[in-house]
């Protein structure tokens, strides 16, 4: 399906079907143990849009199990997977879902493994190309103080970028080398990029902020509907 609008609407079936089997299987944490006691697999489907990827406690024929069971819901509603995109990963490997990396991975220094997240390969190139894009020879007219609030990349990567930039732009005019340059265009004492009160504070100050899951639990945003006439 080419539209990611109608693809939304048609996954709505996915959501019953899956829906319904969690509430009936796994509604309540003896429920789960019972099945991994039995050899089950517990699984959660998470969906955005067109989008989906089935989180799975259990062993791999388990995710191969339920990959062949959505195939088989979508076939009713006359869609079916996308090959290229459909994988079946351990945690450990790590997936790429909404373009963010989740992956488990023994935290630094200790023997315990947390779960992590952080943006895709994909998405970090896709930035630094829009970087790269904007700080090419053909930009030199613009000023420091356009330039860089327009700029939102991987920081080592951006400041390269910018700092090439300013240095193609004044050098070869007043002939600045590094210090004047840091000198006119960084905080002082600090190498962090600055001109005219604009600075570059690049992605490492953006704070990551964690979202429990809610399920049922968010409020709907329409009203209930009201009761008819009682006979």
């Amino acid at each position: 399906m080419k539209s990611p609008l109608l693809a939304n609407i048609a996954l709505s079936a996915l959501d019953d079907h899956f829906a319904g089997q969690w509430q009936q299987l796994m509604k309540t944490p003896w429920q789960r143990q019972a099945r991994r006691k039995r050899g089950l697999g517990n699984w959660k489907m998470i969906r955005f849009a067109d989008d989906f990827v089935v989180m799975v406690a259990g062993e791999r024929q388990h995710a191969e199990a339920l990959r062949e069971e959505v195939s088989g819901v979508l076939a009713t509603l006359g869609l079916r997977l996308a090959p290229e995109k459909t994988r079946v990963v351990h945690i450990d490997e790590g997936v790429d879902f909404l373009s963010i990396t989740i992956r488990r991975m023994r935290k630094r220094g200790t023997s315990r493994h947390y779960v992590y997240t952080k943006p895709s390969k994909k998405a970090i190139q896709a930035v630094k190309d829009k970087v790269t894009a904007k700080t090419y020879r053909s930009t030199l007219y613009q000023e420091p103080a356009v330039l860089i609030p327009g700029i939102s990349a991987v920081d080592s990567h951006a400041w390269n970028r910018i700092m090439r930039w300013l240095r193609r732009k004044y050098q070869g005019r007043t002939g600045l080398g590094m210090p004047e340059l840091r000198r006119r265009f960084c905080v002082p004492g600090t190498w962090k990029l600055a001109h005219n009160g604009v600075v570059f504070t690049g992605a490492s100050t953006v704070p990551v902020v964690r979202y429990r899951y809610r399920g049922t639990r968010i409020p709907s945003s329409y009203p209930e509907p009201s009761a008819g006439p009682s006979g």
